[in-house]
């Protein structure tokens, strides 16, 4: 892996982060910025995208698991 690029992310002042960008991440931060959106804007929106996506993956999975639990159905019924 090549790690060539490094950027610092400002979220808010105090919270910055700083990270290296390997080729694969570089090419997917420039995709998400081809609209007008900031580095900064980018980031943000990759990273609240993937943490509602998770969100939802864990929500799923706690239907399912409820779904396939015959006590656990009882108790909602």
């Amino acid at each position: 892996m090549v790690y060539d690029k490094c950027d610092t992310i400002v979220a808010v002042a105090e919270r910055a982060i700083s990270l290296r960008l390997d080729e694969e991440t570089a090419r997917a931060l420039e995709l998400l910025m081809r609209n007008g959106e900031s580095r900064s804007q980018a980031i943000r929106a990759a990273l609240i995208g993937e943490a509602r996506r998770r969100k939802l993956e864990i929500a799923a999975a706690d239907a399912a698991r409820v779904a396939a639990d015959p006590k656990d159905r009882r108790e909602i019924a």
